[in-house]
């Protein structure tokens, strides 16, 4: 690990740690040298299952710090980037199910774009599903049938939510579009999937009041680093009417102050450009200027504390419950701020399919107002319209 030392101390001192604590994590790097002289490993070595046992070697030989795989997170996350260290992510698939699993995962981030959050629930639902029908020597998908299909579905439906059931058959549908493309099956059975039938006037978007939101703004204390960013992605997600996992994505490099303009990255791979408006650039630039470590991470949204990285989607859902809390208001997620910002855009008289475009969704017609409110909305089967609806 000796080659490493140097430049795994200087991403430390990059990401905000102190020289005391820099100090215990090179401790740590050489005690993994050592171990892996005693295993007679190289650094490529240093697997998931190799660092497990090592940090149950450090708790027996005495050790009190930094014992968890937490404490070992920057190290690997060192030797990783530089490709030393194998991603966790590319074990090797264990047998011919993990192994078309492992094809299908590679199918939805390269052809269609999906992030990585949605594969692994596509994953997840697709092993419950294939389970049954793997075999020694592979998947026997020649066994399968549209009855097969709609029983799944309709065991999901006994199990789940009206919502959960939606998002699984979604799932299904593109691992049988997969099959039928790769040839593991002769047979299109994605159509075999039935729709989760759901009442569309029952759980129409519920938005915040304008004295709400004001109040949900002001619970900022922006004379403190985390109150300028937390007010920064208070703005973006009420004004812009971003998703959560568009909101932490963001990148200093992704805002253009001389156009005015800022890029979202949304689903499939989506590249748009947004207008910047006056008050989101100035609660952005008052972040970057007075609440934004300036150091190697170039996402827009940093932890304030080390290591200074990246945000995640569940973080920017804390920080709209933590400004609820403070403002006295029932807690609501991020998604709650993109609904506003749809309805405020439609009060101030847009037109449905520029509100549709500047927040990523689909712009096909909506169905009238009656179409919402009657039973006629029920879709597919009786048997998947049993239940509560979805909330």
């Amino acid at each position: 690990m000796a080659p490493y030392a140097a430049g795994f101390r200087e991403d430390l001192a990059r990401r905000g740690y102190s020289p005391w604590t820099a100090t215990a994590h090179l401790q740590l790097m050489e005690h993994v040298s050592r171990w892996l002289v005693l295993e007679r490993l190289g650094p490529g070595g240093l697997t998931t299952a190799a660092a497990q046992r090592f940090l149950l070697d450090r708790r027996a030989s005495g050790q009190v710090r930094l014992l968890s795989v937490r404490g070992l997170a920057p190290l690997l996350g060192y030797l990783r980037g530089l490709g030393v260290v194998p991603d966790a992510a590319q074990v090797a698939a264990d047998g011919p199910l993990e192994r078309l699993l492992a094809a299908f995962a590679d199918y939805l981030i390269s052809e269609r774009g999906l992030s990585e959050s949605t594969v692994c629930y596509y994953r997840s639902v697709s092993r419950r599903f294939l389970s049954p029908w793997r075999r020694p020597d592979g998947v026997a998908f020649e066994d399968l049938t549209a009855a097969e299909v709609r029983g799944f579905v309709l065991d999901e439906r006994r199990q789940r939510s009206v919502g959960s059931v939606k998002n699984s058959v979604t799932a299904l549908r593109a691992l049988l579009r997969f099959a039928y493309l790769r040839r593991y099956t002769d047979t299109p059975l994605d159509a075999a999937a039935p729709a989760a039938a759901w009442w569309r006037g029952g759980s129409m978007p519920q938005v915040l009041r304008a004295e709400h939101l004001v109040r949900l703004l002001g619970s900022c204390d922006r004379r403190t680093a985390v109150g300028c960013r937390d007010y920064a992605i208070l703005v973006v997600l009420s004004r812009l009417g971003l998703r959560a996992c568009e909101v932490v994505a963001l990148t200093v490099d992704d805002v253009d102050w001389r156009a005015g303009e800022i890029l979202v990255s949304g689903k499939g791979a989506r590249r748009e450009r947004l207008p910047l408006p006056v008050d989101v650039g100035e609660a952005l630039a008052d972040y970057c200027r007075r609440g934004r470590d300036r150091g190697g991470c170039r996402r827009l949204f940093l932890s304030v504390r080390a290591p200074y990285a990246g945000l995640s989607p569940s973080a920017a859902n804390k920080v709209v419950a933590r400004a609820c809390e403070h403002a006295g208001l029932a807690p609501v997620g991020a998604h709650r701020l993109r609904h506003s910002a749809a309805a405020a855009m439609r009060r101030a008289g847009a037109r449905w399919w520029r509100s549709a475009r500047c927040y990523g969704t689909s712009t096909r017609r909506p169905q009238p107002a009656t179409a919402r409110s009657t039973p006629s909305s029920w879709r597919s089967s009786p048997d998947l319209g049993r239940g509560r609806r979805d909330e």
